[in-house]
């Protein structure tokens, strides 16, 4: 009896290893897969329309900025993954273009970013948007610069001005990538 159960448990564990390494070769919509959303957080975000609306798939709900156009929003992964883009969708359908993002810089690994750290460090990236980038019928992904994107437990996107809004409105926001081998953070943290 007990080889058999050994046997079962041998088999259980080889089916889930041969998962893990499936899911490491497919795209997947990380937002969805891996995201720590008690590490995510927003910087001039609306009280009314926040972060956590982005992640619904309504650009109606959406994110919008409070005080004027800038937005920091900093996303956390509970694994270590390889980004390959990013999708971005204007807020409701684009019903005013002056609040969509125009110029967006992208941080990887900076953890607890303010406004002045966003303006003075070079970004892993920077990403000007057009109309049709935000377009909720047209979007699609935008490819990053994969090589700067490998080992990422988390994003900062600072959007740094939009195209002449008094705020900046974001329907729905996605990264998309893989998987790498054994890295699920939550098996590093403490457990109370």
């Amino acid at each position: 009896m007990e080889s058999l159960l050994a046997q079962a448990r041998g088999q259980a564990q080889q089916q889930g290893g041969q998962q893990e390494q499936q899911d490491q070769g497919k795209l997947l919509d990380l937002t969805s897969s891996v995201l720590e959303k008690k590490d995510c957080y927003a910087r001039n975000e609306s009280s009314a329309y926040p972060m956590t609306n982005l992640f619904i798939g309504d650009t109606r709900l959406g994110c919008k900025s409070d005080a004027d156009e800038q937005l920091i929003l900093h996303i956390a992964f509970n694994q270590t993954v390889k980004v390959q883009s990013i999708q971005l969708v204007g807020f409701n359908r684009n019903q005013d273009p002056s609040c969509n993002p125009k110029t967006i810089k992208l941080f990887v690994n900076c953890d607890s970013m303010g406004f002045e750290d966003c303006e003075d460090l070079e970004a892993t990236q920077m990403l000007e948007l057009t109309e049709e980038d935000l377009d909720e019928q047209t979007s699609k992904p935008i490819p990053l610069k994969y090589v700067k994107f490998q080992r990422v437990t988390s994003i900062t996107v600072f959007v740094e001005d939009n195209y002449g809004g008094d705020i900046t409105e974001l329907g729905m926001l996605k990264f998309f990538g893989r998987l790498v081998a054994g890295t699920n953070m939550n098996d590093f943290k403490s457990r109370q």
